[in-house]
């Protein structure tokens, strides 16, 4: 990286919300992923990295131990840090970007549902649409092979959740609410924002406090603008791809 690309990510990053040893954990993580560094090999000096991302020492031990706390840095007194488990590649979870594919991959998935006091006011933003006169909270985990890939936090409007408390009770409340005929679905949207996980989320999906996550938000109203779910999904970061179809290939 030269002086002046150094400078310029140093300026951009510096304007972000994300602190700067979860950025610099971030590239380190990365530069793993892609076998710069191989297990046994030696990474940058804590000098190096300082100096290369312009950060103070206290910020590169901080995105060292994060490292070392997923297992795969470590760090020997008088001889330096060195790779010792390399990044799995886990992106497997695809982020949809239409109503079909977001359903398909979900609707067998059978959730551990979690006690949901206290119940949240639902967090509705300006163009959301209007609020039902009352929602049901859900709260659950979703796993693969056993292991947690989702922890979602779901809003279900009463009189929708009143048509099938069971499944919904049961299973993935997307699938479900997909599946009443009586409910005319006009409009759902969703956003996705990369984060870093709470002790909530930490908690429930087995990750280090902060490590990096996509947050997935999800809302679907009625053909009279009436919000009939929002749900709020946090993803393990290194599960999640993106992958969006610009130009399709011509049979």
């Amino acid at each position: 990286m030269t002086n002046r690309a150094r400078k310029s990510m140093t300026r951009q990053d510096a304007d972000s919300r994300v602190p700067r040893y979860l950025q610099v954990a971030s590239v380190l993580r990365r530069r793993i992923r892609d076998g710069h560094w191989a297990v046994g090999d030696k990474i940058a000096t804590l000098e190096e990295l300082e100096h290369e991302f312009d950060v103070a020492r206290v910020t590169v031990r901080q995105a060292i131990d994060l490292l070392q706390g997923e297992g795969l840095v470590k760090s020997f007194q008088g001889r330096g840090t060195f790779v010792i488990k390399a990044v799995q590649s886990n992106r497997w979870m695809q982020l949809a970007t239409d109503w079909e594919s977001l359903i398909a991959p979900i609707r067998d998935h059978v959730p551990q549902v979690l006690p949901s006091e206290p119940r949240p006011v639902p967090r509705l933003e300006e163009d959301d649409g209007t609020p039902a006169e009352a929602y049901v909270f859900l709260r659950s985990v979703q796993k693969r092979s056993g292991k947690p890939y989702a922890y979602a936090r779901v809003h279900i409007a009463k009189h929708v959740y009143a048509q099938a408390p069971k499944q919904f009770s049961t299973r993935v409340a997307l699938a479900v609410l997909s599946e009443i005929k009586e409910i005319a679905i006009q409009r759902a949207h969703q956003t996705v924002v990369v984060g870093s996980a709470d002790i909530e989320a930490a908690r429930h999906l087995g990750i280090a406090l902060n490590a990096p996550t996509a947050e997935a938000r999800c809302v679907v109203s009625d053909k009279g603008g009436v919000v009939l779910y929002i749900g709020e999904i946090t993803y393990p970061g290194d599960y999640v791809r993106l992958n969006i179809e610009l130009i399709a290939q011509e049979g």
